[in-house]
């Protein structure tokens, strides 16, 4: 199969899912699904819940263009799904969808691979009190909490004193099953958006995240006016080089393949330093691979296709 014969064939839009992501991904995949409709490829939507199997069938979907987030559409579940079927998708494989959507195993192989990330700590819902204070000794405050498997920033709270910090890791603990506390570290918050293709991977221009509120949460995510998008990035042009190449040994290191979206803060020396990746970033109206994209020349419509043709590659 090769290009052109997608527009033979029966893409299939999956988004919604099961996640507390759900109402991102249908905006995310209401937006893809228009642009792939208006570029003259046969798609359709489904809503994905515990049935996808059936529904891909029904639906006799060919291609499964992916625009599902969080647990069961990002993290290798419905990779894995797929390669049953024999249906090829956009985006990373199983192996990598899982170790991306796990912000511990992201950190963990940045670690071996000489990456820079803040130091951290994990919990879980078996953790007690003296496991986190325990642990608290050893980490500098301001400490971010993180849910392990959640997106959008879901979950995410800063605490500044060891006071209330075992309070904050077990409730988390209760919500989400396990959670990151990882150093906080001052500085710019940048995305860098990456786009594969049979010529190579290629690195988006540097989005700068400003929000209003103290840091980058989910209302700053998806609330028109809550964060500004500078892109290009206010960066120098040594550290904007850097990041993006940071960027793309992230993105390798995982395994990942067709497209992802790498987060950074960029200390006061110029140091980035790795937050997470995403290997089904949002693509929604306020997005940051749109953005980044547009910044590049590129529109909302070619990068729908240009991710479509990532179910292309081996």
């Amino acid at each position: 199969m090769n290009r052109s014969d997608l527009k033979t064939k029966r893409i299939g839009v999956l988004m919604g899912g099961l996640s507390r992501e759900r109402e991102i991904s249908l905006r995310s995949g209401g937006g893809c699904l228009r642009a792939l409709r208006a570029l003259g490829y046969n798609a359709t939507g489904i809503d994905v819940d515990r049935s996808a199997a059936e529904s891909l069938r029904q639906e006799a979907v060919e291609v499964a263009f992916l625009a599902l987030h969080g647990r069961f559409g990002e993290d290798g579940a419905i990779q894995g799904l797929l390669e049953l079927l024999g249906i090829p998708y956009t985006g990373s494989g199983v192996l990598a969808s899982a170790s991306g959507m796990n912000k511990v195993r992201t950190k963990q192989i940045a670690q071996w691979h000489g990456i820079n990330t803040p130091a951290f700590a994990v919990f879980d819902r078996s953790s007690s009190l003296s496991d986190v204070d325990g642990d608290a000794g050893r980490l500098r405050f301001p400490l971010m909490i993180k849910p392990c498997e959640e997106g959008s920033s879901l979950g995410v709270d800063k605490i500044d004193s060891s006071r209330t910090f075992a309070e904050a890791v077990l409730a988390a603990c209760r919500d989400f099953n396990s959670v990151l506390a990882e150093e906080y570290v001052a500085g710019d918050e940048v995305t860098v958006g990456l786009l594969e293709s049979e010529e190579g991977l290629r690195a988006l221009p540097v989005l700068q995240l400003v929000p209003r509120a103290e840091f980058y949460d989910f209302h700053a995510k998806y609330n028109h006016g809550a964060t500004d998008f500078i892109v290009p990035a206010r960066l120098p042009a040594s550290v904007t080089a850097a990041v993006q190449e940071l960027a793309k040994r992230v993105h390798r290191a995982l395994g990942c393949r067709g497209f992802s979206r790498v987060d950074f803060i960029i200390a006061a020396d110029g140091t980035p330093w790795l937050t997470e990746i995403n290997t089904i970033p949002g693509m929604t109206e306020t997005s940051d691979l749109p953005a980044q994209a547009q910044a590049a020349g590129i529109s909302y419509e070619e990068l729908v296709e240009r991710m479509l043709f990532t179910a292309l590659l081996p």
